[in-house]
């Protein structure tokens, strides 16, 4: 029987017996969960929800983050604090009784694990376990392992992969999987390696290992990489490795090639074990291929998760003119014959209520009628929140001709990442000084899963300005793309495959320097993005409408999730 838009294509696809074990150190899961502390998790979170859509035998591993990332705290001049976000897992999870045990600076510290149903559109069941040191039996140093994420130093951090990888493999084990392809989520897990490759040798010295051994363990692995720059990969001492691992497997490790400039790298160490590889962006494998050349790289763009991030005003837009996007996202390309005006009805909405929570956190009442942009992400250096700032008069210019301008910001910076505090300071200065009738800027507090998508949603133009190769991907502007919102961005990342200039959005053109991308943002926000929203909102509509078409059917998780299952996963 052929499908119909309200029935699930056949799952056949997929081996029934082909289990995958998803491994990530952060998931963001369910938004009462605070598991997870910006892009590299909410795609995680994506993409096993759009597993459990498509009927993919899956499981996935991650730490429980009982204390969770962090609560940002903003004072007046910006400077950042931070509180805990405990939460109880019993809440939403379910307590394994299994338990399983990984070495630590030679002692043997115990692990448990609680248990999450993601739940498909079909019913299709994606097991969630987070690993959980809080145990009696456990020192008090060892209860806390599973604690912070990204918390602490990298002694921590190390101690927390060795949880993560090896005793997420364990666990897998433990609870009775038998698992044919390993999945690493970035380098945090790459020692789930380590522990197939002991398993392998059933508990002998892995001195002993042969190349015959460790390409055993190469057949079950693939690995995803994030991180555009050598200084973002895990590394770790000699010093820190044979203390907290051991001597014995950090010297196999060094004779396997996975140390570099005298660290033990994990990007390394994971593109050693695996058979497949794949950067999050074209652009992102060209240039993670540089850095490791002697390894094949391929690229799987990344996605969001429709039915999470397209607001309840386009699903039901949608749903009555295209029903059948819910089961294949492709059909979003149905969206250029979308009715103008139900477009522009929709976006109000969701323009509304972005603005009652602006007035709700800040006490400021902002127009609904004028140009509104939206920046919002990690505040590290390289995204370049002040990128809009150092021709003051030049930007008091542009929200004269547009009859008002309205710039919204909002983002975390990590707790040990002084520059990117600072940074969310200078913002917040450079709002205070500039800040008119005609020109409002504010910085919103404690971005999240919540405040994300009513920003992506209720925009007019989201800006990205990250300092070129950096950008790994990036997904906020996936997010507003399904919303119909265009992009006003640096060619890096996702926005290289797609910028369709004046049908998603306008590229800010590359330049030698910081000063020369301010002025071609300028530049761009005059000459093309204010003349057309003033223009005619029909136009603006059509925009809107390409943008979905175009931009939405093609970055998000149900079109990757069946590329990591066809190339990554079940390969043919």
């Amino acid at each position: 029987m052929q499908a119909t838009s309200s029935e699930p294509f056949s799952y056949e696809i997929y081996p029934r017996s082909g289990l995958v074990a998803y491994f990530s150190m952060e998931i963001a899961i369910n938004p009462g969960m605070p598991t997870y502390s910006g892009g590299l998790g909410v795609l995680a979170g994506d993409t096993l929800r759009s597993m459990a859509d498509l009927g993919v035998p899956l499981v996935a591993f991650s730490l429980v983050h009982r204390k969770g990332y962090f609560r940002q705290l903003l004072d007046k001049n910006g400077k950042q604090s931070e509180d805990v976000q405990p939460w109880n897992p019993a809440d939403f999870c379910t307590e394994e009784k299994a338990r399983v045990t990984v070495s630590i600076e030679n002692r043997i510290v115990t692990v448990r694990c609680w248990r999450y149903d993601m739940v498909g559109r079909y019913g299709h069941v994606v097991p969630i376990y987070l690993l959980d040191t809080d145990l009696d039996v456990n020192s008090g140093w060892d209860r806390g392992l599973t604690d912070h994420l990204y918390g602490g130093d990298t002694n921590y951090r190390l101690q927390q992969e060795i949880v993560l990888g090896m005793g997420g493999v364990r666990m897998a084990h433990a609870l009775g999987y038998l698992v044919n392809v390993y999945h690493m989520n970035e380098g945090h897990a790459a020692l789930l390696t380590l522990a197939l490759l002991e398993s392998q040798l059933g508990g002998g010295p892995l001195s002993a290992a042969t190349e015959a051994d460790i390409e055993q363990v190469r057949k079950l692995c693939v690995f995803t990489t994030h991180t555009p720059v050598p200084a973002g990969h895990d590394r770790f001492s000699s010093e820190q490795a044979s203390r907290i691992l051991g001597s014995d497997r950090t010297v196999r490790l060094e004779q396997m090639g996975c140390f570099r400039d005298g660290m033990l790298n994990m990007t390394l160490l994971a593109l050693r074990f695996s058979r497949y590889a794949n950067g999050v962006a074209m652009k992102h494998a060209k240039v993670s291929s540089a850095m490791f050349p002697e390894f094949q790289i391929d690229s799987i763009t990344n996605g969001v998760h429709a039915p999470t991030w397209i607001s309840k005003p386009f699903q039901q837009m949608l749903d009555e003119h295209i029903p059948a996007w819910r089961r294949d996202n492709l059909y979003l390309r149905n969206a250029i014959d979308l009715p103008e005006e139900e477009i522009l009805a929709a976006h109000d909405q969701n323009k509304e209520a972005l603005l009652v929570e602006v007035a709700k956190r800040t006490d400021l009442v902002f127009n609904p009628k004028v140009l509104t942009l939206g920046f919002a992400r990690r505040a590290a250096t390289y995204k370049r929140a002040t990128l809009l700032f150092p021709n003051p008069g030049r930007l008091l210019e542009i929200a004269t001709k547009a009859g008002g301008l309205q710039i919204i910001f909002a983002g975390k910076a990590h707790p040990q990442d002084d520059p990117g505090k600072e940074m969310i300071q200078q913002v917040i200065a450079d709002a205070a000084r500039l800040s008119n009738n005609l020109l409002r800027i504010i910085y919103l507090e404690n971005y999240d899963w919540n405040l994300g998508a009513l920003l992506t949603a209720g925009v007019d133009v989201w800006v990205n300005t990250p300092r070129r190769p950096y950008e790994a991907s990036g997904t906020s502007g996936m997010k507003a793309a399904l919303n119909g919102v265009p992009s006003l961005s640096i060619l890096d990342g996702w926005w290289i495959e797609g910028c369709i200039e004046g049908f998603t959005g306008w590229a800010i053109e590359n330049g030698d320097d910081d000063p020369t991308e301010a002025n071609q943002l300028y530049y761009k926000l005059e000459s093309a993005v204010v003349p057309l929203f003033l223009e005619a909102k029909e136009k603006w509509a059509r925009l809107m409408r390409t943008t979905l078409a175009f931009n939405g059917s093609y970055f998000n998780t149900n079109r990757m999730v069946k590329q990591y299952v066809h190339n990554a996963y079940y390969p043919r």
